[in-house]
This record gives structure tokens, sequence and C-alpha cells, in this order.
């Protein structure tokens, strides 16, 4: 029997947070401006999300859209960011750059971990858009705190990428070098791919829109996170 399975829910603020924690969510990622898909959100906001849900928060750390760090200034900010939201208590984060030619920007990746000195984070999509997917799980397989790659197999969404999500599901069971980290799926998730999801071993499922009933422009819907919850668990 398969392990019960990891449900993540992306919420903007603290009633987004409560709302998903009453659906049955495990945990919460943080961010704001999801035109920009998904930024770092003020210490304040954290702060409040802390104060109402009593569950795991993985805290955004991207400045602006895209996955590029913004040359040195922008390391400079993402790390400042890092240090506010940890003088706060955050303690999970989600973060991933590349460079122009599509390799992990090592550079700014390390010195993130760095500053968070062994907390938890997840490397987030941009895995989507790298040059070569095995390569980077590989070159940054040995980083403190990694456990968790957020990606839907492809650049285009789960649709396109269930093949490659699969795959990388079996490569994980059989423990091969670069695939310790949990596979969380997420980007064009729908509930009709679980079953194959599920089948193939996946643990872990991440939900933005979905969970939103009235777009991004409304707030995380229990009911809609609850029907996430119960077809995970059937």
């Amino acid at each position: 029997m398969s392990k019960r399975a990891v449900l993540e829910v992306i919420a903007l603020d603290a009633e987004d947070a409560v709302a998903a924690r009453s659906g049955g969510a495990d945990r919460l990622e943080l961010v704001t401006d999801m035109a920009a898909d998904g930024l770092t959100p003020p210490r304040e906001t954290f702060a409040k999300i802390r104060d109402a849900v009593d569950i795991p928060l993985r805290v955004m750390l991207r400045l602006s859209d895209g996955f590029a760090a913004g040359g040195a200034d922008g390391v400079e900010a993402l790390v400042d960011a890092a240090r506010g939201l940890r003088a706060e208590g955050a303690d999970e984060f989600v973060f991933g750059f590349l460079d122009e030619d599509g390799t992990p920007d090592l550079v700014t990746v390390e010195r993130l971990v760095a500053e968070l000195d062994g907390c938890r984070w997840t490397f987030h999509r941009a895995i989507d858009r790298a040059v070569d997917r095995d390569e980077l799980r590989k070159q940054l397989a040995d980083l403190p705190g990694l456990d968790t790659f957020l990606t839907a197999g492809a650049a285009e969404g789960v649709d396109q990428g269930l093949p490659t999500l699969l795959a990388e599901a079996v490569a994980s069971g059989r423990g091969e070098p670069g695939y310790g980290a949990c596979l969380l799926v997420g980007g064009g998730l729908r509930l009709s791919h679980v079953p194959a999801l599920r089948a193939g071993g996946v643990e872990a499922f991440h939900i933005g829109g979905a969970a939103r009933p009235f777009g991004w422009g409304g707030p995380v819907s229990t009911a809609s996170v609850l029907s996430w919850r119960e077809a995970l668990d059937a």
C-alpha cells in the first residue's frame, strides 16, 4: 500500500492558508504576485500566515519573473530576503535559478543554501526549463537541505510532462543518483492526472489555481482542496 500523499497548496494570505489547512493541505507554498508566477512574499505576510496555521510553510525566494537571479545585485537582494524571512521564523523555502544556457545557476543556489544554514528547500519548476534535467539533478544532489523537486515534467505542464514524471518516479524508486529528493508534481495538474501518477509511485502533489474556483482573484476554496485530498487518499 502506498503511503499517504503530500498535498501542498499555494497560499497568498492567511485566509488562503486557513482554507487550505481546513481542506486537508499538508503544507503551503507562500508567494505573492502570481501574475509573475509567484514571487517572495513580505515578511509580514509570512508572520500572519504562521500565526494562522500550524502546518509547514515553504516560502518562495524569487524577486522577478523568469528563472534568472538578476546578477550580483539580484543575488544580494535574494540573500537579504532570505535573511529577513529567517529572522521572522521561516525555516523552509522554495527557489531555483538557471544560467542563460539552461544549466543550474550554482553560484546563486549555493549562496542561498549557505544563508539558509540547513533549512529544507524545494528546487522549483526551473527544472522544467533546464537544458538537461538529469544532469541538473545530479549537480544539485548533494546540496544541504534540498529535499524536493517541484516539476510538471515539461515547461508546458503535466499533460506534456506525464511520461517524464513517471520515468522520474521510477528512477526515484530505484534510488538512482540525483533522484533522492521527493518528486512534487505541479503545473497544470488536474484531478484526472492523479490515478496514473499515484499508480506510478508519485507521492506529492502541488496545486495553485486548482484550489481557486474563481481564479487567482478569488480565495482558496476549502471544498476544492478537500476534493484533492479525497482523490489522493482514494
